[in-house]
């Protein structure tokens, strides 16, 4: 599974998805373009990777704040759906987590939907895990939140080395990879 950090240009303020790895070996990239206001954390799993390498405030929603412990410095955290801006919407979307939370991006030209570890790519199909029984019920009432979004852009966390690290996709398309998945996991599937 290979995991990555998206830089978001924005005229706003530039934005960083998903702490990896990757920032520190982008470190440079990331000042030439103006480097970054804010990293926006998906889920407390991405604390293995501890504080990134560059100097950015980091916001994660407040369930998954424990979750992260001290080995990141957390800036903000945020409990709800909201907007960053008028083109950046947080959106609390429980169940990998307890906190878990996926970005909406409008470009301009795309709109981006960022679910880190909620939805993920595996050879290139739209996958989900529910690792904790208590939230499977919250893991379903995010899914069908997302079934219903207008976006044209999956981009999770990580995704297999053989297939895709984003997903095109239109709404009938969205509705029916979605709709597979909440048939699994209403079904007690896990994944």
């Amino acid at each position: 599974m290979l995991l990555r950090t998206y830089l978001l240009r924005r005229d706003q303020g530039n934005a960083l998805i998903y702490n990896s790895p990757g920032i520190a070996e982008a470190a440079e990239a990331i000042a030439q373009f103006g480097g970054a206001d804010r990293l926006l954390i998906n889920h407390a799993h991405e604390g293995m990777y501890g504080s990134p390498a560059i100097d950015v405030p980091v916001f994660v929603h407040e369930r998954d704040r424990a979750g992260l412990g001290d080995s990141v410095r957390i800036a903000g955290t945020f409990t709800r759906r909201t907007k960053i801006d008028d083109d950046l919407e947080v959106l609390p979307t429980p169940g990998h987590t307890a906190g878990t939370t996926s970005y909406l991006w409008d470009s301009g030209v795309h709109r981006f939907l960022f679910t880190g570890d909620f939805i993920w790519l595996e050879h290139g199909e739209w996958k989900a895990v529910v690792l904790d029984e208590r939230l499977r019920e919250s893991y379903l009432q995010s899914l069908a939140l997302v079934r219903d979004l207008d976006f044209d852009v999956l981009v999770p966390w990580g995704a297999t080395d053989d297939g895709p690290p984003i997903s095109e996709t239109t709404p009938p398309s969205t509705r029916r990879r979605v709709g597979t998945i909440i048939t699994r996991l209403e079904n007690g599937e896990s994944r």
